[in-house]
């Protein structure tokens, strides 16, 4: 007899620990399995990944590429999140490793700023006009009073979502699962602790919640959180012995802010995805061992729950559920980031003047590697362009780490 598991809500008081609250409820059990364990295990071929990044998937394609033929039990999406210097890049890393899943760094602005070419567009804030130059978090760690600040979160916001996106792309059209670096879901923390040290204006603040909720209803959410907890004070004094330097003297980092981010953390964001999505919580005081993490993974039951709607939105009745959101995230993705295109007339630190604007285009289009179409740029190498017949048919985000300096 197979046993439901739930991961429950709560804090955990104990090193590396979980509490589990077991039901009784006969069924298949559908567990991630690690490397190491389908090593042992003999499983029938699947078909190759589908290259969603060069093709487009067809209603032609679906007739001889079914979707669910490449599912299996660790075609699933996983983020680790937790407050800063946590230890989440490392534990994401390895349970990526341990569980033969794509590994995607915590989405930051730097994927947007260097084009595929390599050219940092950051280059050029020098001659453009103050409200069209770039603005990452370490200006905002410098300078979080600047007015860039409000523009920066909704970009980080945007950035997250695309990330979530190329995410979900991923799984339907390989079937490997994914383990993220935080996710879109989570960034309301930090407009919330922004917020609430004055950072953003009201309006602002208003307008950040328009942005983040008009495309959420199109994602689906993660099949499992793994929350890393850490308190206040060792947050600060991780970020201490790490020594970034736009870190170091932060007017941001402190206990308030933090506080704040703790609290929507726990209060609002786990409390709300744990209706969803399966949940593992740990204290990380110090730094906890993953293997037990990985064993605590194999121990859930990822099957649907009609009792109380747990992983509801991984719920497919037919193939053609697969087909159309594989399509969807894969071929349609600027369907779902056009739902970002809100009017924000009514709050100043979101407006450029239209010459500021226009400077800015004109600007960006003549830099290496912006002026055509990737692999239409014969100054910087590219050939063959006479017998090409088609640009690449998606926006996908590098997997571009964060520069800590």
């Amino acid at each position: 007899m197979a046993s439901f598991v739930r991961i429950s809500f709560c804090r955990l008081a104990g090193r590396g620990g979980t509490i589990l609250s077991v039901n009784s409820n006969v069924g298949f059990v559908r567990s991630i399995t690690s490397k190491t364990t389908r090593a042992a295990e003999k499983r029938p071929p699947k078909p190759a990944p589908w290259n969603y990044h060069e093709k487009s998937y067809t209603l032609l394609n679906y007739l001889f590429d079914k979707t669910s033929a490449r599912f299996d039990d660790n075609s699933m999406v996983l983020v680790v999140e937790g407050p800063i210097a946590a230890g989440k890049t490392k534990v994401a890393k390895q349970l990526a490793a341990e569980l033969d899943m794509l590994y995607l760094p915590e989405a930051n602005l730097g994927m947007n700023y260097i084009n595929n070419y390599g050219y940092d567009l950051r280059k050029l804030d020098p001659i453009l006009p103050e409200m069209t130059r770039s603005f990452d978090v370490p200006d905002f760690l410098r300078n979080p009073k600047h007015k860039l600040t409000a523009r920066f979160q909704i970009q980080q916001l945007i950035t997250r979502l695309s990330q979530y996106v190329d995410a979900l792309a991923h799984v339907f059209s390989t079937g490997q699962g994914v383990v993220l670096d935080r996710c879109v879901y989570s960034d309301f923390v930090f407009a919330e602790a922004m917020y609430n040290q004055g950072y953003l204006s009201k309006k602002a603040y208003k307008k950040y919640y328009e942005f983040r909720d008009n495309p959420m209803i199109e994602l689906l959410r993660p099949h499992l959180i793994i929350y890393l907890d850490v308190p206040v004070p060792k947050v600060i004094e991780n970020v201490k012995k790490r020594g970034i330097s736009f870190e170091k003297g932060s007017p941001v980092i402190n206990q308030q802010y933090l506080s704040v981010m703790e609290k929507h953390y726990m209060q609002s964001y786990l409390k709300e995805m744990s209706k969803h999505s399966e949940l593992l919580v740990y204290d990380w005081s110090e730094e906890g061992d993953v293997e037990i993490v990985v064993e605590d993974i194999e121990r859930i039951n990822f099957n649907y729950d009609y009792q109380d709607q747990h992983l509801k939105d991984w719920d497919f009745r037919n193939e053609e559920d697969y087909a159309v959101l594989r399509h969807k995230y894969a071929d349609q993705k600027y369907l779902i980031m056009n739902l970002t295109n809100i009017p924000c007339w009514d709050v100043p630190e979101l407006l450029v003047e239209a010459e500021d604007a226009d400077f800015y285009f004109r600007t960006i289009n003549e830099a290496p590697g912006m002026k055509y179409e990737n692999g239409y740029n014969t100054d910087l190498g590219d050939d063959g362009i006479l017998f090409k017949s088609r640009v690449p048919h998606r926006n996908t985000l590098p997997p571009r780490e964060r520069q800590l300096k």
